[in-house]
């Protein structure tokens, strides 16, 4: 039988990059999968290739900094599938700007939606699990919420917050079997960040920072995602799981 076989994942950020790989390993291994997503073509584009390959899922467009946007596509899926046993909260956005130079809006707008919304989803698909009694959520963090990077304040800091909230969550959620961990990845090369780094640039990082050689894939990231949910986590919660091929050792 597969891992996730009868089981329902809401996965945010699930069109495209490390969320649609996310999203495509719960699938593959069983599970129903709701796609949260605000790229309506790449969730439309998405959702036809997965129902191609015969998975069960539910499109939903909708923006996680919009607390009731999040309401609405939780309700929608457990109006649709009755329950949600995996929340994979991966939503995020990224770009580089100097300290002095960051623009109020620009500010709100990475908490906004990094860390905003990660609450509003944590939040509200939390509640139905309390009503199940059972749950896994993984949030999305990164090497950036444990280590500073310069030009990135404002998405180290939320990347920051998504790690101390998900310590918080599992220590009030384990009373209800609700297990809560964070995942924190290094340099996964994903359509986000070929927008911001050039080849040199890469290349560089590897040889300087990566001792595995090669810049992380989306699939690196799914697969401790799909451990984290499974059973063979069972007895871990609270934490992070650094997947950045030896960043942080040095």
């Amino acid at each position: 039988m597969k891992r996730f076989a009868n089981k329902v994942a809401f996965v945010t950020g699930a069109s495209r990059g490390i969320g649609k790989a996310i999203a495509e390993r719960f699938a593959s291994e069983g599970a129903k999968v709701a796609l949260i997503s605000n790229h309506n073509d790449d969730l439309n584009e998405t959702v036809g290739e997965f129902q191609g390959l015969g998975y069960e899922v539910l499109p939903i467009l909708a923006d996680v900094s919009d607390a009731n946007q999040v309401e609405e596509a939780v309700n929608h899926t457990v109006a649709e599938w009755g329950r949600i046993d995996i929340l994979a909260n991966n939503a995020g956005i990224a770009w580089e700007e100097d300290f002095l130079e960051i623009k109020d809006d620009n500010w709100r707008k990475m908490l906004d939606v990094n860390l905003n919304g990660m609450f509003y989803t944590a939040q509200r698909v939390s509640r139905q699990m309390v009503k199940q009694g059972e749950g896994a959520i993984i949030n999305m963090a990164s090497t950036n919420g444990l280590v500073g990077e310069v030009k990135f304040a404002h998405y180290n800091a939320s990347k920051g917050g998504i790690v101390l909230l998900t310590k918080t969550m599992a220590l009030e959620l384990g009373r209800h079997n609700i297990r809560v961990n964070s995942v924190c990845p290094g340099y996964i090369q994903t359509p986000m960040s070929e927008a911001i780094d050039d080849e040199a640039f890469v290349q560089e990082y590897i040889s300087t920072k990566i001792s595995i050689g090669r810049v992380g894939k989306p699939e690196d990231v799914a697969g401790v995602f799909a451990f984290l949910a499974s059973e063979d986590a069972a007895f871990i919660t609270g934490t992070e799981i650094v997947v950045d091929g030896g960043q942080l050792a040095q």
